[in-house]
């Protein structure tokens, strides 16, 4: 297949007046035969040897010739391998730089092999050497695992160091696709992995994995060790890309986005693929429940491994020292089907005990969150199903000591759910296991599982001392799938959430893992079994006593303070009983008042409950509470409701909209519905018209809440799910919430509900086209 350029290019010493090497008559006859040059190497060998040493290409373009003159398919390919070998060990030098040295260093620098080896088409080359056998229906010799291996590996390289390299492999669909068909060969498979990976992150249309040839088949034949590698890459494939712009995640962009394209994306279409690949969902369960081989050393175990993390940040770049420590027994066995015997294989006993555990931690990373993702995707009934059928919550209580939990961790910065970081594998893995257990619980009676016999027994017994029904989704739990031994998951996590420090991020992430348990129907035994453990007065001292200042984990602390609290007269006794000063209450309404976003479900609540209780005094309990509860009372009075109303209606408006803060929306609607259930909304309209007067900005605060509840209209009108979750936070029929919106913005102005009637004329502005770009 060497064509006539590079037959015709002279060695070194060649003068002979029919060789054409001159360049610049080289390029005057491809224009005049339309042959002209089409790769770098393609160049004259001897003006490449000339300029070598001046340039520093370090024979690289000669190398790059060779490589093409011996790559013919025909050919036995030993003497490519040969070349391929040498390019090899001047390329991974610089590899080695960028993966050791400090990321921002390494990023900074340059590699000029790598570059070099691209500019001369090199990856061109390579991606042609692979994929040849794919072209072209002739039998010929197949490549050598190693040789495969090598083309991969030096691929990679050229992503790690060369800026365009990887995008530019991305815009090969048909590439792309071919790599999946590598992954068969157990030998080449962590190569391949390693840069599909790669790849697939930097694409622009996320892969269909549909396309990839025979896929089921291909998940199937992966053993364990396999499979976790897999999730890596599934996990780009399943998820929903991030479009890095913060305009865009309002609601209203939102909206528009989902009129524009009403069908499943793509990545909702992956999820649904890899669901329907037989055995998927039970083995991705088996390998996050598998013991990890108890003979650990415990005193550096923690340190170890963070040590080793600081260049060891792939768990492929992991898999390949595993396998090298492995290889030796190779020709002796295969590997066992026994999930343990990863960790426990004596050909892996000289290396460090950290590298054994933090390569089983990367696994359960990579698995743990594929598995979220599909539990907040829309086959999530499916997948809860599945989850609860193959025990994963039992298998993860399991192991909740002995590896997720091991000890307190260091601090760490908190993370968004999307965002790439660079944890240590074990700050990831208690992240991804936190996120798990918030997407298991959240609005399904599956929670439940979350306990043992003994705990779901309390809840029964909780349920029938407040003469209440039994809650029905704990009467119908499968008692074989709940959580074993003394404590369940729930309680497990509470132990731990007390213990962690006042300044720890990790408290985010435990709060709404616990908060997620008590969403849905608020349930009386549910918020009584946690108040029994302490959770309101660790809250509590959060709050007030160590005066957190993340406002994060300040918002998940009032979220989850509002679920325990609402409706619940025992929780409001429990809370005077600790803010047993006005010093302490102080503190408690300034971190309400610091971020309304933030803590606006505590207000909520407050509200909720008040409304209730002011309705039961005919109990002697409830007025005890109401007269010395000074949270109670604090709302009770008009003028500090009215403050909250008016506050949350101007921190928002339909631009700024988004999933974190509509809920100021809804706060201030559920104080408008109670008013109108007892036909006081004229006076909360009337107060708001005299504010904005006070403020000297007539018809703001009002035109600007007409246009929220508009777009509430539209928001919340066509989705049941939304629905649901407004019906189940507030105790309110989804009806009320809709003829409460439809009254406040009926046009008839004279109308006492119609918040048109209270803006005058010469400012009215409530026809404003908000749905516009």
């Amino acid at each position: 297949m060497a064509s006539a350029e590079w037959s015709e290019s002279p060695r070194t010493g060649e003068t002979r007046s029919c060789r054409v090497w001159n360049i610049v008559t080289r390029i005057r006859q491809g224009q005049i035969t339309g042959r002209g040059m089409n790769r770098g190497t393609q160049i004259p060998e001897a003006l490449l040897n000339e300029r070598d040493k001046k340039a520093k290409w370090y024979g690289i373009p000669v190398l790059l010739q060779k490589l093409y003159e011996s790559s013919d398919p025909n050919s036995d390919l030993l003497q490519t391998h040969v070349f391929l070998k040498e390019i090899s060990s001047l390329l991974s030098k610089e590899a080695m730089t960028f993966v050791t040295e400090d990321r921002k260093t390494a990023q900074e620098s340059t590699f000029p092999n790598t570059y070099t080896f691209d500019l001369f088409g090199g990856v061109h080359l390579l991606v042609e050497i692979l994929m040849r056998p794919t072209l072209t229906t002739e039998k010929n010799k197949p490549m050598s695992d190693d040789l495969i291996k090598d083309c991969l590996s030096i691929l990679y390289n050229c992503c790690l160091c060369t800026e365009g390299v990887t995008k530019s492999l991305a815009a090969r669909s048909d590439f792309v696709l071919f790599l999946f068909t590598l992954m068969t060969n157990k030998k080449t498979f962590l190569q391949t992995a390693t840069l599909i990976e790669d790849i697939l992150g930097v694409k622009k249309e996320m892969i269909q994995l549909d396309d990839i040839p025979n896929l089921a088949s291909l998940v199937q034949s992966f053993d364990q060790q396999q499979l976790a590698n897999f999730c890596r890459i599934l996990s780009v494939t399943i998820s929903e890309l991030d479009v890095g712009n913060d305009d865009k995640h309002t609601l209203l962009a939102k909206n528009a986005q989902q009129k524009k394209n009403s069908s499943p994306s793509q990545a909702e279409i992956n999820q649904a693929t890899v669901l329907n690949i037989p055995g998927f969902i039970e083995r991705l369960c088996k390998l996050a429940t598998r013991k990890v081989s108890e003979n650990t050393r415990s005193s550096n175990f923690l340190q170890e491994l963070e040590d080793w993390y600081t260049w060891l940040d792939n768990a492929l770049v992991l898999d390949a020292l595993m396998q090298m420590a492995s290889v030796e027994a190779e020709h002796s066995s295969t590997e066992s089907s026994d999930e343990s015997s990863l960790a426990t294989s004596p050909q892996r006993h000289h290396l460090p005990q950290s590298m054994k555990i933090v390569h089983e931690i990367m696994y359960k990373v990579e698995v743990l969150y594929v598995l979220c993702v599909l539990l907040m995707g829309r086959q999530r009934t499916q997948v809860h199903k599945m989850l609860a059928e193959f025990k994963l919550i039992p298998g993860i209580n399991y192991l909740f000591d002995k590896l997720i939990w091991r000890k307190p961790t260091t601090n760490h910065v908190l993370h968004g759910q999307n965002q790439n970081c660079d944890c240590s594998p074990e700050i990831s893995m208690k992240i991804q296991f936190l996120r798990l257990l918030q997407s298991f619980s959240d609005h399904h009676e599956n929670k439940y599982l979350l306990l043992n016999n003994q705990e779901l027994n309390e809840l029964s017994a909780i349920s029938m001392m407040a003469d209440i029904p039994e809650v029905e989704a704990v009467v119908n739990t499968d008692r074989s799938l709940v959580c074993e031994g003394k404590r369940g998951l729930l309680t497990r996590l509470l132990s731990v959430m007390k213990k962690e420090p006042a300044d720890s991020s990790f408290r985010f992430w435990q709060a709404r893992a616990v908060e997620s348990f008590l969403r849905g129907v608020t349930s009386y035994a549910d918020q009584v079994f946690l108040l029994r453990r302490g959770l309101l007065e660790h809250i509590l001292f959060c709050i007030i006593d160590s005066e957190c200042k993340s406002r994060d984990v300040l918002q998940s602390y009032f979220d989850l303070l509002g679920e325990l609290m609402k409706f619940n007269l025992l929780a409001f006794k429990r809370f005077n009983k600790y803010v047993d000063t006005e010093e302490k209450f102080q503190i408690f309404l300034s971190q309400i008042n610091s971020s309304l976003v933030d803590s606006n479900m505590i207000v909520r609540c407050i509200v909720l409950s008040l409304d209730r209780f002011e309705s039961q005094t005919e109990d002697v309990k409830v007025v005890e509470v109401l007269s010395e509860c000074r949270l109670l009372s604090y709302m009770a009075r008009v003028e500090n409701r009215l403050a909250f109303l008016f506050r949350l209606i101007n921190i928002i408006s339909v631009e700024t909209l988004t999933q974190e803060n509509v809920s100021c929306l809804n706060t201030s609607l559920v104080i408008l519905m109670l008013a109108r259930s007892k036909g006081k909304l004229p006076f909360y309209l009337n107060a708001l018209r005299e504010k904005e007067y006070a403020e000297k900005y007539p018809g703001c605060i009002l035109n600007n809440f007409h246009n929220l509840l508009r777009f509430w209209q539209q928001h919340y009108l066509n989705k049941d799910k939304d629905r649901t979750s407004l019906e189940n936070s507030a105790c309110i029929c989804f009806s009320y919430w809709k003829t409460t919106v439809s009254v406040l913005l009926s046009p008839d102005r004279t109308s006492p509900v119609a918040i048109a009637s209270y803006i005058d004329e010469a400012y009215l502005d409530i026809d404003k086209d908000f749905m516009e770009e």
